[in-house]
């Protein structure tokens, strides 16, 4: 029996669409939630049948904020919650509601480059690699267990936006792959 898997998306969701696309006999997505009501990727899952629930949290601040997306994805069944370009930091109250069941995919080869530019940080350290990994998330930014990783080479000329879409992609082909393996543990 698959897995139940919700989505948190802040925007286009490319890596959500990947993993919905990718759905197999290890999980199945039920429903995909957005802290950005007007994020395209909520049209995209309604288009394709999923269920889908978005709030913004201003205006009523970050703990009724997680706890309606935790009552969202309960009400769906989620077992495993996968962050797919998800820009929010969650609070330690909300990682320990679902510990060990959150996933995340980072556009870096962790524990290298934890936050945000990663791209531009690899080319600027003079890296011959960049890449990509998924992991548990934990109270700390981006130092869970790594679950899958996969590397892209840095090329000459590269900037952070052509660096990046290289490894979109390698994203997208990692993520439902490592994603189908942890919910068959």
């Amino acid at each position: 029996m698959p897995k139940s898997v919700g989505i948190l998306i802040s925007g286009r969701g490319s890596n959500m669409m990947a993993l919905v696309e990718a759905a197999s006999d290890a999980y199945e997505v039920v429903v995909v939630a957005s802290d950005n009501p007007a994020a395209p990727g909520l049209a995209w899952a309604r288009e394709h049948g999923i269920p889908t629930f978005a709030l913004s949290p201003k205006g009523i601040g970050k703990a009724a904020y997680e706890a309606a997306v935790t009552g969202a994805l309960r009400e769906a069944g989620a077992e495993i919650v996968a962050l797919a370009g998800y820009m929010r930091l969650l609070s330690d109250e909300f990682v320990a509601t679902w510990r060990g069941r959150v996933v995340n995919i980072h556009p870096s080869l962790l524990p290298k480059y934890k936050g945000l530019d990663t791209h531009q940080r690899a080319i600027d350290a003079g890296d011959l690699e960049a890449g990509c990994s998924v992991h548990i998330v934990t109270e700390e930014l981006d130092a869970g267990e790594l679950l899958g990783q996969t590397t892209v080479p840095i090329e000459p000329g590269d900037d952070a936006e052509t660096l990046a879409a290289r490894v979109l992609a390698e994203e997208h082909r990692l993520y439902p792959r490592v994603l189908a393996d942890f919910a068959a543990r």
